[in-house]
């Protein structure tokens, strides 16, 4: 076994006690809320999944302006992992949403901003795959997929902000004026950001190192 993958077990090894670690402080350590009650624990996948989705779009945004400054394909293919990875934590995040919208609204689905928002944000990412799998000049391709990647950002902040920019039933837990969370479980919000966060990074190389082997077998078929 190389370096490499020495390295790469010890990261995914530790990504998934981080994630273990994660659910006791969720399920044993936060105390149950008193009116959702054991629902609201879907807070603590909820909030990390979208947090790191919400950086997944930016590594898209930032990946797209160093393709179209440097026109390295590595920049390219850094921003299509980082979109896969956030269109994927956004699925999981409109889901989870759902979840909570039927415990805490008592409906599936409401158009209040931030829902609304979000799967607006939602096609655009997945219009951004579909881009960067449809067929024409590979070069095109590559600065289209970077313009939509640049443009697509400008509905992230949107999504953001909007629960404070417009009147929302959207919790809005950072500007709580009562003192926000309780400290136990302000601390598992941070626990499960930080596993997340591992999550997140582990996927983004494993991702990146899959494009890289494929993009360099699909040269390798192209000059056969």
């Amino acid at each position: 076994m190389t370096l490499r993958q020495h390295w790469s077990l010890l990261v995914i090894s530790v990504t998934g006690i981080m994630l273990l670690i994660s659910q006791w402080f969720i399920w044993f350590y936060a105390p149950v809320e008193a009116q959702m009650g054991l629902v609201q624990k879907i807070f603590y996948l909820h909030l990390p999944l979208a947090w790191w989705g919400f950086v997944s779009f930016f590594l898209v945004f930032i990946f797209s302006i160093l393709f179209l400054c440097r026109c390295d394909d590595n920049f390219d293919l850094l921003a299509g992992a980082a979109a896969e990875i956030g269109v994927l934590f956004c699925t999981l995040v409109l889901l989870t949403g759902i979840l909570w919208a039927k415990a805490a609204w008592n409906t599936w689905w409401t158009w209040e901003p931030r829902l609304s928002t979000t799967l607006v944000m939602w096609f655009v990412y997945s219009g951004y795959l579909v881009l960067r799998k449809s067929f024409g000049v590979e070069q095109k391709q590559k600065t289209f997929c970077a313009v939509l990647g640049i443009l697509g950002f400008l509905d992230v902040p949107l999504v953001f902000f909007s629960a404070r920019l417009w009147r929302s039933i959207h919790p809005t837990v950072m500007a709580s004026r009562q003192g926000g969370l309780p400290s136990e479980m302000w601390l598992t919000v941070l626990i499960s950001l930080l596993a997340w966060a591992g999550l997140f990074l582990t996927l983004l190389w494993l991702r990146y190192s899959q494009l890289k082997i494929a993009d360099r077998l699909d040269r390798l078929i192209s000059y056969g």
